[in-house]
């Protein structure tokens, strides 16, 4: 059995952006902590898009609205497409 000494949701850090809803960790060297409120809201907010309820516009400008964090449109298209894959 192995012992982890990273906390649950820790993700390694493999470049220099960081994603969205994780923050550096001064405490854990190169690992992000992961912000769950922000990683629920860019769920449900994906979720909304993927499903045409609302447009990519509407969803970063909502993201930004409730975190104070930028993220591009198509950063938003990119994870929505990753997560949910392509509509057709």
């Amino acid at each position: 059995m192995e012992i982890s000494l990273v906390p649950d949701g820790y993700i390694k850090r493999k470049t220099s952006t960081i994603p969205f809803g994780y923050t550096l960790d001064n405490n854990i060297q190169g690992y992000l902590k992961p912000n769950h409120e922000e990683i629920d809201l860019l769920k449900e907010i994906s979720e909304s898009v993927y499903a045409s309820e609302i447009s990519l516009g509407v969803g970063v400008d909502w993201l930004e609205y409730k975190t104070g964090k930028r993220m591009s449109r198509a950063g938003l298209k990119k994870h929505v497409d990753k997560v949910y894959g392509r509509k057709k």
